[in-house]
């Protein structure tokens, strides 16, 4: 071993020999420093670790290394190991062991880290039919984000919730988290924002022209709510909705707004 090699941090070595492919040397140097009680690189060492091993295969002891992390406390480690832990349940497809690991990420506190785990347990949450505990997780995404000025993470949460609002009916308060959002939305997510503002306003569209008919429009106004009624609904994946709209006005009582109707169905668009 030459003199720069003795110089070198551990840490540093065993990151060069993860990289060259050299797990099992890796390992071994990371599994002396995880195991010093007194060490001042127990925590970060023992992520790395939990990383080679996973690499190699060994999937449990790479699950106890990154719980030893945990166990430290360690700020930025024991939330990496957590995350660690979180995802490779993930891959496996056991929730209720992600959904604990993604709450210790919570349970560090981490800044950084919260945005991350607020969504993953959001995830979790649709894909067990929750839509009530996906939509506080989502809120917590969102304020969590904004906190520790992670604008990605930010913007990912609300186009989620937005989404949510959306399937419930309530588009106006999805439009304005929307227009929130793209307030502070870094670039690449603006756009998708934007469309999902515009379906909002799509929605929001459909009640105001609803709105009119119920409220007994003149002819000549109810005509035209229900042409715009009909021919908005088919964007959102509506046509038999739009039908019946077409069928309520060609079949209504006040004979000038039917004919009006009746005209306005047969027009070209």
């Amino acid at each position: 071993m030459t003199s720069s090699e003795l110089e070198t941090p551990p840490l540093d070595t065993a990151r060069r020999l993860a990289e060259q492919g050299d797990l099992d040397g890796a390992a071994a140097i990371l599994s002396e420093l995880a195991a010093d009680p007194d060490g001042p690189d127990r925590a970060q060492a023992a992520v790395g670790l939990a990383v080679v091993l996973e690499e190699r295969g060994d999937v449990e002891g790479a699950r106890a290394a990154a719980r030893a992390a945990l166990a430290t406390g360690h700020p930025e480690f024991a939330a990496q190991a957590a995350c660690h832990l979180a995802q490779g349940f993930e891959r496996q497809g056991r929730a209720e062991q992600a959904r604990g690991a993604w709450q210790a990420v919570l349970g560090v506190g981490t800044p950084a880290y919260l945005p991350l785990a607020h969504l993953a347990l959001a995830r979790l949450a649709v894909q067990a039919g929750d839509d009530a505990e996906a939509e506080q997780a989502l809120r917590q995404a969102l304020a969590a984000g904004e906190t520790a000025g992670d604008a990605e993470s930010a913007a990912h949460a609300a186009q989620q919730l937005a989404g949510l609002l959306l399937e419930r009916g309530e588009a106006g308060e999805a439009a304005d988290l929307l227009l929130d959002a793209l307030a502070v939305a870094p670039a690449e997510s603006v756009p998708r924002l934007r469309v999902q503002l515009g379906i909002a306003h799509l929605e929001l569209a459909c009640a105001e022209f609803a709105a009119a008919v119920e409220d007994g429009a003149d002819a000549g106004t109810g005509a035209l709510a229900i042409e715009l009624l009909a021919r908005t609904l088919p964007l959102r994946g509506r046509d038999e909705d739009a039908g019946q709209v077409w069928a309520y006005g060609l079949d209504h009582e006040d004979e000038t707004l039917a004919a009006e109707v009746r005209l306005r169905l047969g027009r070209e668009t």
